[in-house]
């Protein structure tokens, strides 16, 4: 990988991290479910006009919809709102390695190496670590959404994967199409009526910015370059860069909300992300293929 797409790279990991400071100054005016909703009716409106549909059954951009708008950013966004600090919301996303490997495993028929068990086993201990030094900073609900989101972003992966699109970007906006209007009933079912017309009356510049800021940059332009980057090089070489979207989030979550982690939650982001790490290594398949069942 050449010097300019390395930095481009870690530009690119640390607008994705910081998104979610940006999330979390989106959720103190906003409905998190409303907000989520205003992220991608601006991410596909008006472009939709302008891209043609990919070439897929209509339930693969459904379900795409429905994993990415509502299970992804919606649950993620829920549980900013249901006090994850945004640094551990970045950070609990990554425990998506277990559910990948599950995914992989009984649903791909995927073989299991070593490094993808050792990754998983680090992060379930950096996960336990943060369940057993609860201190109240988070609450058992936001730990769960956002743990919930991790796996959806696994069912995510393994719906491109089925779908066999190679029209990524237009892919992308035509799912995003079904992400709104579930998002919209959801909050009105969770949240009623009553208070998304409040949500909306309460719709300020800083909401306008946190949706435009999730559906712009970190959306189109984001998901566009990094796939232009997946094309160009090799998985294995672009997808540790990912390891640095907690870390950014982590910092971004201090300088704007003065948020930190204790000695216990340092010690736990570190085996999470070592256990990432660890389950991205290519090793010789003679030596780490693992039998399972």
């Amino acid at each position: 990988m050449n010097q300019r797409d390395s930095l481009l790279l870690v530009l690119l990991m640390a607008l994705w991290g910081f998104n979610f400071s940006v999330i979390k100054l989106g959720v103190n005016d906003i409905d998190p479910f409303l907000l989520t909703a205003l992220r991608f009716t601006l991410a596909v409106l008006p472009l939709i006009f302008f891209i043609r549909r990919p070439n897929v059954p209509w339930r693969y951009l459904m379900a795409y919809g429905l994993t990415f708008g509502v299970g992804v950013w919606g649950l993620t966004t829920l549980s900013v709102g249901a006090g994850v600090s945004s640094g551990l919301a970045s950070l609990l996303l990554d425990m998506s390695v277990i559910s990948s490997l599950l995914v992989g495993r009984y649903l791909l028929k995927e073989q299991v190496t070593v490094s993808k068990v050792l990754g998983t086993i680090l992060a379930l201990i950096g996960l336990g670590i943060i369940i057993w030094n609860q201190d109240g900073t988070m609450t058992v609900l936001g730990l769960a959404l956002v743990l919930s989101a991790s796996v959806f972003w696994s069912v995510n992966g393994l719906i491109v994967k089925r779908s066999g699109t190679r029209e990524i970007f237009a892919f992308n906006i035509w799912g995003m199409a079904f992400a709104p209007v579930p998002l919209l009933l959801l909050a009105m079912a969770v949240s009623g009526p009553s208070s998304v017309a409040q949500s909306i009356m309460n719709i300020n510049s800083s909401v306008l910015f946190s949706a435009a800021f999730q559906a712009y940059p970190t959306t189109l332009l984001g998901y566009w370059f990094w796939n232009k980057m997946i094309v160009k090089y090799s998985v294995s070489s672009v997808a540790p860069m990912t390891l640095l979207v907690p870390v950014f989030a982590l910092i971004g979550g201090y300088l704007f909300f003065g948020e930190s982690l204790d000695a216990a939650q340092s010690i736990a982001a570190l085996v999470i992300l070592l256990g990432v790490a660890v389950s991205e290594i290519k090793l010789p398949k003679r030596r780490v293929i693992v039998k399972v069942g």
